[in-house]
């Protein structure tokens, strides 16, 4: 259930999100988790994904963030609005959504017309750990999750998930409780 305080500050991230994070001019792309400095709209506690600089930031106190490298969603598959974790997994199990199925036959061809769910591991494609977005209670299917192709953070390749190295998302995973809202702008 979003609280007054979440609703609001949730709108005030939507509401200024071009001018929120002071800008890092000439900083070339870098994954690796930093502290920052941000504006001082946003709550301790709060993720804040920036899906066009490809980065996440989780607000550790009033002006300050632990900034975190992505990979987001390709052109049109791309998650934004507000959601809460609700659900949080270590080594989850995956299986693509039926429109993945319809979109990349070839490539999710194990999955189609079975009810095959990849177990958890290594070798799954949501990696160490699962973060699970859900709206007014409903799962959105999106999640920020780990990645065995450490080479697409940084670009807009998923199927609409955030993508974070299995180390990073490990960390993430560690400091943010359920009820965490997520903002993606």
């Amino acid at each position: 259930m979003f609280s007054r305080r979440t609703f609001l500050s949730a709108l005030a991230a939507t509401a200024v999100a071009p001018h929120a994070i002071q800008a890092q001019t000439g900083e070339a792309f870098d994954p690796t988790p930093q502290e920052v400095r941000i504006k001082k709209l946003y709550v301790p506690g709060q993720l804040l994904v920036l899906p066009r600089s490809f980065y996440l930031y989780l607000v550790t106190e009033e002006r300050k963030a632990i900034r975190y490298g992505v990979g987001v969603g390709k052109a049109g598959l791309e998650f934004t609005g507000t959601a809460v974790i609700q659900v949080k997994k270590e080594w989850p199990t995956w299986r693509p959504t039926q429109e993945m199925i319809e979109r990349s036959p070839r490539e999710y061809a194990k999955f189609a017309d079975n009810d095959y769910v990849q177990p958890g591991g290594p070798d799954n494609p949501l990696g160490a750990r699962a973060l699970y977005l859900f709206q007014n209670g409903v799962d959105t299917y999106f999640r920020i999750h780990g990645t065995t192709q450490p080479s697409t953070i940084g670009h807009a390749v998923s199927n609409g998930c955030i993508r974070m190295l299995n180390e990073h998302v490990v960390d993430l995973y560690n400091r943010v409780p359920i009820g965490t809202v997520v903002t993606v702008l």
